[in-house]
């Protein structure tokens, strides 16, 4: 008996690979975060020449200009982190862009700069978050919050500063001088070494380009090391002070030289060599901070076992 054959039904389309979907849809979102990078890179391309100005011309935030490079090497350090985040692009992103171009024409409007480079930062973690997505922005946070290092600090806030570090700078320095034996009198700035020679303690020694390079340096040194968030957060803090102690060692160092030897010999340690020699003394401060957290915190020892009956 002839049989009929049996006309299958419609057969549903298998669905495409969730990789190749993904794939494409990230593909098209690197591309449009690639034309959006570029312009607005071409519209920032005024400030990011500012900044270089103020980065050559104030000694003070000279180290802005490694602040990118640290980051980007931040970023490679952490690449098998971000490689296990998800790529997944959001729309949220141009939320942050517009608030990052906000603040740009609030600072474009009342000449205010700060707010130009602040938001630029604001704009990265926009177009981060637009092309990579949540994971993405939220594993490099910190990287973007340490972004923020590169731009000067406002005017009024340098001027908060600059002044009680240039108080203690002179203050300490006396402390240092007149435990080494030094008589020292002190004019408001401006300190006498055995009532013969006079040496100003002018803005420029006031540590603010000390303290700026050694919260860099500390923020990053945070970021290497395995350690509990706490005592990373106390490391950078503890930037501050060690930053305030190495500048009255340098002004002290230097007014040693100004009664030893001369002007120029002390003029010349104080401008160059102190500097280079300051750095690894606060690594090596630091790395003892480290060190003393560590015996300062005991690990938990397991209870004794019952003894076996036998």
């Amino acid at each position: 008996m002839p049989t009929r054959n049996a006309h299958p039904g419609p057969v549903a389309a298998a669905p495409a690979p969730a990789s190749e979907t993904n794939g494409i849809g990230s593909a098209g979102a690197w591309a449009a975060g690639a034309v959006v990078a570029a312009v607005l890179l071409w519209s920032h391309w005024s400030m990011l020449r500012a900044l270089w100005r103020d980065w050559d011309s104030d000694p003070n935030y000279s180290v802005g200009r490694l602040v990118p490079l640290a980051a980007l090497y931040l970023l490679w350090q952490d690449r098998r982190g971000l490689a296990a985040c998800r790529l997944e692009p959001c729309l949220w992103g141009f939320a942050l862009l517009l608030a990052g171009l906000a603040g740009r024409f609030y600072g474009l409007l009342y000449l205010f700069e700060s707010a130009e480079r602040y938001s630029f930062v604001l704009t990265i973690a926009g177009l981060t978050l637009l092309i990579a997505g949540k994971q993405v922005l939220w594993r490099v946070r910190w990287i973007l919050a340490f972004l923020l290092l590169m731009a000067p600090l406002p005017g009024k806030l340098h001027n908060l500063i600059s002044s009680p570090l240039q108080e203690w700078a002179a203050s300490g320095s006396v402390f240092v001088l007149e435990l080494a034996g030094v008589e020292v009198a002190r004019e408001g700035n401006v300190l006498i070494l055995n009532y013969a020679v006079p040496i100003g303690i002018a803005e420029a020694c006031s540590g603010l380009r000390m303290l700026t390079a050694f919260v860099v340096v500390a923020a990053v040194f945070a970021f290497l090391v395995d350690r509990p968030r706490w005592q990373r957060a106390t490391l950078l803090i503890s930037s501050v002070p060690v930053a305030i102690i190495c500048n009255i060692a340098r002004v002290a160092a230097t007014a040693g030289l100004y009664l030893a030897v001369d002007s120029r010999v002390a003029e010349t340690f104080f401008h160059d060599f102190a500097g280079i020699t300051m750095m690894p003394i606060a690594i090596a401060l630091l790395v003892g901070e480290l060190w003393l957290l560590n015996r300062l915190v005991t690990p938990d020892t397991p209870a004794p076992r019952a003894a076996a009956r036998r």
